[in-house]
């Protein structure tokens, strides 16, 4: 980043952090279809919740909370998956607990987004209305708060999915300030939507990235990162740029980022010097809202994201792989959700959580690597027959489903029509 003189004009700033953990799968073979064997390894889940919340969940959430009780000011934004309260309730309610404390603060803003992390806009739209809904649901019983805030899963935006977002009565959404969006426009401001009353926050990927991917790479032209530095890039933004979106992983602190590289001290004197300096002002999109008014109208059919150089799609579907995957996981939507079977329709969703996509990335190069840290398999191919597998028995579940009920329907049909058949053959 690069230092330009500033005014007395004050900066407003949100800083968010996505929460989220896929339910990873099995290792599923071929000659497991049929075998009715579980498709998720809860004990690797298990393992690997509790460890990032032992490093990063709790220590993170008691540094927020202190300088919270510290500094007043102070505004944090969270993005917690469905597919994470789940884990989390289930292997670390202590971390629910934790969150718990942070709301009372009222300095806390929660999101909305997809329940299961998912791609469920690219399926069906039904189905992601379903999921953001359910999603709402459970922020509202674990928290106590109605989101009114939209962040998508992996900041997957376009105007057709603003307008559905808009719908379902959220007053904004997050996306990624990428240039193909903003044609030149700063991302340090909020837009609007051209057809739908909704605000738009963009994140200053930027300045994001700079903590959660440069901050510990020795090899970048600015390390070490120091929290004066920093600081003193953010206060840099030209002065009519009043709206500064930091958003990152929460566990670029403690696991992506070890506590012994000075992750969380870096932070912590960060946002401490930001709520010490009156040049800033803390906020939460909602109270962005009320301050601030949107300076212009963006507006993309294409699909953006947040993930690699491209910033679309391609981190889950670019490859043939994800796209034969993908396709064969839509196919079976109607199927699935017209058995009305809860544990088939849950596990179907829980496929659709966008990171069993990323393992399938077939990416050289800087992202290539960063998919293969996040994936649990030897190499996407090894991703993609896993999980295809999986697909392939729990197709058969959906075919012996709808069997069942046939016989079923036919049982019913035979006993009230023919009362005096003997229905025990007639079931046959």
């Amino acid at each position: 980043m690069n230092s330009q003189p500033s005014s007395s004009q004050t900066k407003y700033l949100n800083v968010y952090f996505q929460v989220h953990q896929p339910k990873r799968l099995k290792k599923f073979q071929f000659f497991d279809i049929g075998s009715n064997a579980s498709y998720f390894d809860d004990a690797l889940n298990e393992n690997i919740l509790k460890r990032i919340a032992q490093n990063c969940y709790l220590p993170a959430n008691k540094m927020l909370l202190k300088l919270i009780k510290k500094h007043q000011q102070i505004r944090i934004t969270f993005s917690i998956s469905g597919v994470a309260l789940d884990q989390l309730s289930a292997y670390a309610p202590e971390v629910l607990e934790s969150f718990r404390a942070l709301a009372a603060t009222g300095a806390v803003e929660f999101l909305g987004e997809t329940y299961y992390h998912s791609l469920s806009f690219m399926v069906d739209k039904t189905e992601f209305v379903t999921q953001v809904k359910q999603h709402q649901k459970k922020v509202s019983e674990l928290f106590g708060v109605k989101p009114q805030i939209f962040r998508n899963t992996e900041l997957i935006y376009s105007n057709g999915i603003g307008e559905v977002v808009h719908e379902l009565g959220f007053k904004g959404m997050y996306l990624d300030g990428v240039e193909s969006l903003l044609k030149g426009k700063t991302p340090n401001a909020l837009y609007k939507h051209p057809a739908a009353d909704l605000i738009l926050f963009p994140r200053n990927y930027a300045l994001s990235d700079d903590i959660a991917f440069r901050y510990s790479d020795t090899n970048w032209c600015e390390y070490p990162l120091t929290p004066n530095k920093y600081v003193s890039w953010l206060k840099g933004i030209p002065a009519d740029q009043n709206f500064i979106g930091l958003g990152l992983d929460y566990e670029t602190f403690g696991e992506h980022k070890k506590a012994d590289c000075g992750i969380f001290e870096f932070m912590q004197n960060v946002l401490s010097n930001l709520a010490n300096d009156k040049k800033f002002q803390f906020v939460t999109p909602s109270e962005a809202i009320k301050l601030l008014e949107p300076v212009d109208v963006v507006s993309t059919s294409k699909l953006i994201s947040w993930a690699d150089q491209e910033r679309d799609l391609s981190a889950w579907l670019g490859g043939d792989l994800q796209a034969d995957a993908f396709d064969t996981l839509t196919k079976l939507h109607s199927k699935i959700l017209g058995t009305g079977n809860a544990k088939l329709i849950a596990d179907y969703r829980y496929l659709q959580t966008s990171d069993h996509f990323y393992y399938m990335c077939t990416k050289k190069d800087n992202d290539g690597n960063v998919h293969q840290y996040f994936s649990p398999y030897g190499s996407p191919y090894e991703a993609f027959m896993n999980y295809m597998n999986v697909l392939g028995d729990l197709e058969l579940k959906v075919k012996n489903e709808m069997e069942k009920q046939a016989r079923s329907h036919w049982y019913q049909f035979v006993k009230r029509e023919t009362p005096g058949v003997n229905t025990s053959i007639a079931a046959k």
